[in-house]
């Protein structure tokens, strides 16, 4: 065991993906499809050899530089795995190209979920099973790099409450680093983590399969509840077979995205801080009244018009779906109510997409499965802004709450502006890129949107005309691929890998 845990990180992720195989694998040979059974057993077989071959190579490798080697190892997933992945998928699917393949996994790994399979009886079930199952390994891999690799360097949303300088870990950092490599500190993150990641996959499953699902979709949601992928069988949320009570379990697991305190071991600097007075919690609250709130109140306009205001089961579907739909959008799973578009027939009124974009774009909690601009941000720069106003009124002013709120609201902000900066210039290249290649400026802004947020259902729900994946050049796919990496890992990662400050530590 100890040699395992000082082999290269990249090598022991192999292999746990290799292994992943098995799954697919196993589930095709009982329906006796072995066409695709094939492909991910010999896979399974050839890259955990493979593995392990690389692994005895490379076993007395020792990094000199440990904090870029644990940058360029969690670039390097996001690299290598989606190929491992795409090879046995490429293989399975008939009429497709290795392209296609390999976007396909870094939409499922990134957890962004969106397909360009749009036809379910184009991918048999083991195929779904892969994607859902890749989406879920890529959601443990984001809490465990949020632990193990970004929260010592002072990343991934730590540093708005630390004070420190993103990219640079507290005094005695260095020597934890030097004593314990990625993999190690990554495996030893997973006793605590796992156990919890996949307890509650498999209770979110139990409760799905007595609420009336199949097996096979039941499995499906909730591996992408988990991981906020938002990857189905084919069967979306708003045609699920347990209706609400499939839609109120999902919305509570989905909540769990919106605070690093709903899993053991999570990166806390605030933890004498109850949950329910959690910075992101609160925040998360206020959304989730406001904008269903003025969602329900713009269909109630629309009925009133139409002289339907007092039916009262449709107004409460209208609520419902808005509630449901804005959590989904607000942790990036993108799963859609089915009284989502009732509330459509009730008022008249198209659901606007701009409001899925908007809270796709603040995401979720720090150190969760979420993607997006995380609640932490945007709840320091609405602090900051807040204050402002006071001294506007009172300039002589102090404002309280202690030496955390103050940071909060004074480096905390800083740092949070300068990670938006940096969100909004990534969005400005991905819309010029895409556009440059001939996309419209609608079509190239959700795109955008979706893949820097991994938020794959807003290509099909946030336009006008639904956008679909498949029609989009090879280079279009290169461009969104590169996009979804840089949003899962985050930009200010890679600036501190590209950083020679951390390159000398």
């Amino acid at each position: 065991m100890r040699r395992i845990l000082e082999l290269p990180l990249l090598v022991v992720l192999s292999g746990v993906g290799s292994l992943a195989m098995l799954l697919p694998a196993a589930h095709a040979a009982a329906f006796s499809n072995f066409v695709v059974a094939r492909p991910f057993f010999y896979g399974a077989i050839m890259f955990f050899l493979l593995s392990v071959l690389v692994g005895i190579a490379t076993s007395n490798f020792r990094p000199r530089l440990v904090a870029r080697s644990q940058l360029a190892a969690l670039v390097g997933a996001y690299i290598w795995l989606p190929i491992l992945f795409a090879i046995p998928f490429d293989q399975a699917v008939k009429d497709t190209t290795f392209t296609n393949a390999w976007f396909e996994m870094v939409s499922s790994f990134t957890t962004t979920g969106v397909t360009q399979y749009d036809t379910p009886a184009r991918l048999s079930p083991s195929l779904h099973l892969w994607r859902a199952l890749v989406g879920w390994l890529g959601g443990f891999f984001v809490l465990m790099s949020a632990v193990a690799i970004l929260a010592p360097l002072n990343l991934g949303g730590v540093e708005v409450l630390s004070g420190r300088v993103p990219g640079r870990g507290a005094k005695g950092a260095a020597q934890i680093t030097h004593a314990a490599g990625p993999a190690d500190r990554m495996i030893r993150h997973s006793i605590t983590l796992f156990p919890a990641y996949f307890g509650l996959t498999l209770v979110l499953w139990v409760l799905l399969l007595m609420a009336g699902e199949t097996g096979m979709t039941a499995f499906c949601y909730a591996l992408s509840t988990l991981s906020t992928s938002g990857i189905t069988n084919g069967q979306p949320m708003s045609t699920a077979a347990g209706g609400l009570l499939s839609e109120v379990l999902v919305f509570v697991f989905m909540s769990l995205a919106l605070t690093r305190r709903s899993m053991p071991g999570a990166v806390l600097t605030d933890r004498n801080r109850p949950i329910f007075d959690d910075h992101e919690v609160r925040l998360a609250a206020f959304f989730l009244i406001l904008v269903p709130g003025l969602l329900f109140l713009r269909h109630w306009l629309g009925a009133f018009a139409a002289d339907d205001v007092l039916n009262f089961r449709a107004a409460f579907n209208a609520l419902w779906g808005g509630l449901f739909t804005t959590m989904s959008f607000l942790t990036t799973t993108g799963f859609e109510s089915a009284d989502w578009q009732d509330a459509r027939q009730w008022s008249g009124l198209n659901s606007p997409g701009l409001v899925l974009v908007g809270l796709a774009m603040m995401g979720g909690g720090v150190a969760t499965t979420a993607g997006g601009l995380k609640l932490l941000r945007v709840y320091a720069l609405a602090r900051h802004g807040e204050r402002e106003m006071e001294r506007l009124v009172h300039p002589t002013s102090i404002g309280g709450g202690g030496d955390s709120e103050r940071q909060l609201r004074q480096g905390g902000a800083y740092v949070a502006w300068i990670f938006f900066m940096l969100y909004a210039m990534t969005f400005a290249i991905v819309v010029a890129a895409l556009s440059l290649r001939g996309l419209g400026f609608e079509q190239s802004l959700v795109l955008t949107v979706a893949a820097v947020t991994t938020t794959g259902p807003l290509a099909v729900m946030a336009s006008e005309v639904p956008l679909r994946m498949i029609e989009l050049s090879l280079s279009e796919k290169l461009i969104l691929g590169g996009a979804m990496v840089v949003g899962r890992v985050e930009i200010l990662a890679i600036l501190a890998l590209l950083s020679p400050g951390v390159w000398r530590r």
